[in-house]
């Protein structure tokens, strides 16, 4: 099994939604673990919850502190603790640009609502007021602007007639419970889904001047240039060829540079079969933690090998400036 994702957990008070982490995260095919737990609030109950089971805490009060002093305290506690990701679970605290930057696509929040509807508090009156027939409960990324990052997943709740704002929250707490384990188990293995995996090359071929995508030998392949003259630069791998990987292939300049990828990083990249011969490389891309910074460098350069000399010329002429 590949190694498991660590996350640090921040709450404020009594920590339901930690505890259904934690105890989800006990079951051996769990893709995560919990290494850290902390808190704002030092008497907060549910730091005794996870130091019962064994789980590093950490607490620190905010009071007389700047909001960013605070979050390099606290940003500094995760950092030490090893953690990838940071979960926020009941954490009442208005985070600072720079701790959101910090943890960008790395930050996880469940908020008591079917967002984009009622962002901020008092969520399961205003759905109750508002008439809707279901309220709900949504994890999603964590950005600057309150309650507004990217929705990974959601739960629905029905209203019932006779329902008022304690009776509603109980049952949406269940289904966050339910909710929050699986959307963060998904999230810190979609970078061993072949599927995921594609839509982040295929983002990042694309963005590139004059690129098509055609399929070749049941793969998806880009092109540079013209649908008729088109060159292919790149191939995404998944059992092409017999190949094992999942992986991106991408020219090099010859088989001097390719020999000399393979010894310096065999675990990053190999020679593929049939294209090899022609001085291709071979990306894995389903070890985790992919360098997409480094993949996009590789699509660009590959790129350019075969890319018509009137938009490599302009490039070169912009970059001049």
């Amino acid at each position: 099994m590949a190694e498991k994702a660590k996350i640090a957990i921040l709450i404020s008070g009594r920590g339901s939604n930690m505890a259904a982490l934690i105890y989800a995260a006990k079951s051996h095919d769990c893709p995560y673990e919990i290494v850290l737990v902390a808190c704002n609030d030092c008497d907060a109950s549910g730091l005794k919850l996870a130091e019962a089971e064994a789980i590093t805490t950490f607490a620190h009060s905010h009071k007389s502190m700047s909001r960013e002093d605070y979050d390099d305290v606290m940003h500094d506690a995760i950092t030490r603790s090893g953690a990838e990701y940071v979960v926020l679970a009941g954490y009442m605290r208005i985070l600072s640009d720079g701790f959101v930057r910090k943890w960008a696509n790395h930050m996880l929040n469940i908020h008591p609502s079917l967002l984009p509807k009622y962002k901020g508090l008092d969520t399961y009156q205003r759905a109750i007021d508002a008439g809707d027939k279901v309220a709900g409960c949504s994890v999603h990324l964590v950005t600057a602007e309150l309650d507004d990052g990217p929705v990974l997943a959601q739960t629905e709740v029905a209203i019932l007639p006779d329902d008022n704002a304690e009776r509603l929250a109980r049952r949406i707490l269940i289904a966050e419970h339910q909710l929050y384990p699986a959307t963060l188990a998904k999230y810190v293995s979609r970078e061993a889904d072949p599927d995921w995996i594609l839509e982040q090359v295929r983002e990042r071929a694309l963005a590139l001047a004059e690129t098509h995508e055609r399929e070749s030998f049941g793969s998806p392949g880009w092109r540079a240039g013209s649908e008729k003259t088109g060159k292919y630069f790149a191939y995404f791998t998944q059992k092409l060829h017999g190949e094992a990987s999942v992986g991106l292939l991408v020219k090099t300049s010859g088989l001097d540079e390719q020999a000399a990828l393979v010894d310096a990083d065999p675990e990053l990249y190999y020679i593929p079969k049939f294209f090899g011969k022609s001085g291709w490389i071979a990306v894995r891309l389903n070890i985790g933690r992919t360098d997409w910074d480094h993949v996009s460098d590789w699509l660009y350069k590959s790129w350019r090998m075969v890319a018509p000399k009137r938009l490599t010329k302009m490039i070169d002429i912009a970059d001049q400036f």
